[in-house]
C-alpha cells in the first residue's frame, strides 16, 4: 500500500516562487522514481517533472523547464517541487505520483507508468 500527501499549495502572484512537498509511507520510496503532474479546469491532467529513484536523472515539461525542478530526499521518503518565476497559466491542482517499477533507470513521464496518486494540492497565481 502507497499513500502520498502533497503540501504546500496557495495562492501566490505572478513571478512568485512556491515548494510543493510530497510524502510517501507503505513501500521503499528509495526504489521508486518519482513524478509530479498537474490539472487545470477543463484540461486533462499533464506531466510537470519525474525524478529517478536515486535522483540522478530528471525530466521536465517544456512549459516549466527553467522554473521548476524537482528534488527528492529519499531519508526523508519526500519528494519536492521547487516553482519559480511562476505564470497564470501554472494555475492548476498538482498532484505527486510514485512509479510502478522499481530502480528505472531513465525518469518516467506518462501517467501510466504511476499507479499511485496523492490526493492533489490547488496552486492558483493570480496576475
Amino acid at each position: 500500500q502507497v499513500t502520498l500527501v502533497e503540501s504546500g499549495g496557495g495562492l501566490v502572484q505572478a513571478g512568485d516562487s512556491l515548494s510543493l512537498s510530497c510524502a510517501d509511507s507503505g513501500r521503499a520510496f528509495t526504489s521508486y522514481a518519482m513524478g509530479w503532474f498537474r490539472q487545470a479546469p477543463g484540461k486533462d491532467r499533464e506531466f510537470v517533472a519525474s525524478i529517478t529513484w536515486a535522483g540522478q536523472r530528471t525530466s521536465y515539461a517544456d512549459s516549466v523547464k527553467g522554473r521548476f525542478t524537482i528534488s527528492r530526499d529519499n531519508a526523508k521518503s519526500t519528494v519536492y517541487l521547487q516553482m519559480d518565476t511562476l505564470k497564470p497559466e501554472d494555475t492548476a491542482v498538482y498532484y505527486c505520483a510514485a512509479d510502478r517499477l522499481s530502480q528505472r533507470t531513465y525518469p518516467p513521464i506518462r501517467p501510466t507508468d504511476f499507479p499511485f496518486w496523492g490526493q492533489g494540492t490547488q496552486v492558483t497565481v493570480s496576475s
